[in-house]
């Protein structure tokens, strides 16, 4: 008896195998690119990336990262750190979610004691890399917290995030002073034109425990630190507030709030009306989970966040055409969780992470068109982790200096320039569609495309929410709109052989101690991969027509020139 009912089951696990291997595939997948149809620009937005730990900046690996990051595109890259006024307290150095400058002490009779070193140092890291860093002002140093006792949080340790950084400043005038001093030395140290060019925030995700005081506590934290920038420098940049995900109505009530004051409450620390807000930022995360033995995503969630945030913005006719800034934009809202910490988070290392950004940002250019907005940039929350385990299952995009697949799609993102041009698929998802439902019937299989001078890329990927094994689907593309007669075509892929790291690390029986032969190995295979040989096309009538299979949570880039 109980060797036939272990019989039954190994007959209805196999069942269920196969019908989950079957979820979603396309007999074929048809998709049309018509490169005389132009759409729109080919907006960078994809170009910011951040950290919570910003003395990894100035670390090797966190250089090399760096490095690379410069050289995916010609476009300038933005980098968003947390902690650039954090005091180090009782700490023994950087940690997971937490770092520090020191830029701020007082004397044993309370005067201000500035020290721009550790700033500078990482500051110049971006500048001389051509990078721009986003400003954030914060957190709280310790020296002027209104509780800053205890200071360091131990979140590592399982205990207190939420300590006293976290709190309003003893003294707004202070605080004033402490932004107008950096801000005087950062154009002393780089140049008014320089320093112009960035963009300034105050505190990060205020709605939430990062921020212990009340709404109006931080319109005022605002206002002092904005009359202080403006005092140094006239033509900065500032603005705000990065709160979390405005599908949530807390959230959403605060971004608003937040706007209103600015347009027309009383400033705190000049008793006029308003405050000057020059970009608007929001956070947008969606919400993996582990369901049924196996990683499941969220998609919907985040575009829904970047859909209300838009609404939002768009709520105030005073803001039209204002930048906007995704302050993160992310699968989810913990990069320092590994997968030891929760399986959920596995899905980092592998190309899921890699299909999920190529559908996501998509998905981003459609909103953006749809609402009309200026959207300046979307910050993946991604950067390096030190002293790590390898593919520990951070949010990152590279581990002990070796790139994930990942990288490999904001590689793809840096080679697709100029306007974007139509795609169409009668059978593909649009974002309404994954908001609603996400995707979850069956597989996205969808195209971004565009078109500068005589070069044409089309990015496809092949995406599901579950991150369970099934067949490849075939694609057939169409690239009509071709001015010539013969066209060479390179098709670049990332998928569980190319451009992948983590499954040659996986192969090499997942070392953590890694040979250098096996690094440099594993170096090459972390780099952006043809797929095949570049082979010319002949045009027919205006077209050309590719054919291939494309696996499960692959994306290809297809780059045709003449």
């Amino acid at each position: 008896m109980q060797l036939k009912i272990k019989l039954l089951a190994l007959i209805i696990s196999l069942f269920q195998v196969l019908i989950a291997r079957s979820q979603g595939i396309e007999k074929s997948v048809t998709i049309q690119v018509d490169a005389s149809k132009t759409i729109g620009d080919m907006k960078p937005f994809w170009s910011f990336f951040g950290y919570d730990e910003p003395n990894y900046t100035t670390r090797k690996d966190g250089q090399k990262l760096l490095t690379e990051l410069t050289r995916l595109s010609p476009v300038t890259v933005y980098v968003r750190t947390h902690n650039l006024l954090t005091s180090k307290g009782n700490s023994t150095g950087p940690d997971l979610k937490w770092g520090f400058t020191d830029a701020y002490k007082e004397d044993e009779k309370g005067n201000p004691v500035y020290n721009w070193t550790i700033v500078d140092s990482i500051i110049d890291t971006y500048i001389q890399r051509g990078m721009k860093p986003l400003m954030e002002i914060g957190f709280m140093p310790e020296d002027l917290s209104s509780k800053p006792d205890p200071y360091e949080h131990t979140w590592s340790k399982g205990g207190n995030l939420w300590t006293g950084w976290t709190y309003p400043p003893k003294d707004y005038n202070k605080w004033r002073e402490l932004v107008y001093q950096w801000v005087k030395h950062s154009v002393e140290r780089y140049g008014k034109k320089e320093v112009a060019t960035w963009p300034w925030e105050v505190w990060n995700e205020p709605d939430i425990p990062y921020w212990s005081g009340t709404f109006e506590e931080y319109c005022k934290l605002y206002d002092y630190a904005a009359d202080g920038l403006k005092k140094a420098c006239p033509e900065c940049i500032i603005g705000g507030p990065h709160t979390t995900s405005p599908r949530n109505e807390k959230a959403y009530k605060y971004l608003t709030g937040f706007i209103e004051h600015c347009l027309r409450g009383k400033n705190y620390a000049t008793g006029k009306t308003g405050t000057p807000l020059q970009y608007i930022g929001f956070h947008a995360k969606g919400s993996p989970e582990f369901a049924d033995g196996h990683i499941r995503m969220n998609m919907g969630v985040q575009l829904k966040d970047i859909q209300k945030g838009f609404e939002a913005v768009k709520s105030f006719p005073d803001l039209k055409n204002i930048p906007i800034v995704i302050g993160e934009c992310d699968p989810e809202g913990c990069a320092a969780c590994s997968e030891k910490r929760d399986p959920k988070y596995g899905y980092r290392n592998g190309t899921m992470y890699s299909s999920y950004t190529a559908s996501s940002f998509a998905r981003i250019y459609e909103l953006m068109d749809q609402y009309k907005v200026n959207l300046k940039g979307a910050v993946s929350w991604s950067f390096e982790f030190e002293d790590q385990e390898w593919f520990a299952g951070f949010r990152d995009l590279a581990t002990n200096g070796v790139n994930k697949p990942v990288l490999n799609i904001f590689r793809m993102f840096g080679l697709m320039e100029g306007e974007r041009i139509s795609v169409k698929n009668d059978k593909g998802f649009n974002v309404a569609d994954i908001i609603a439902n996400g995707v979850r019937e069956k597989n996205d299989i969808n195209a971004l495309a565009c078109k500068n001078g005589n070069v044409v890329y089309v990015m496809i990927w092949n995406y599901h929410d579950d991150d369970v094994t099934a067949a490849a689907s075939p694609v057939e593309l169409t690239v009509e709109g071709i001015n010539s007669n013969n066209v060479l075509a390179q098709h670049y892929r990332v998928d569980g052989q190319f451009g992948n790291s983590f499954e040659l690390w996986k192969a090499m029986g997942k070392p953590q101690q890694v040979t250098a032969e096996q690094y440099m190995q594993l170096e090459k295979a972390g780099q952006l991969q043809l797929y095949s040989s570049p082979e010319w096309k002949k045009i027919t009538k205006g077209k050309t027509v590719l054919q291939f299979d494309l696996p499960r949570q692959a994306v290809s880039l297809i780059q045709l020139s003449w």
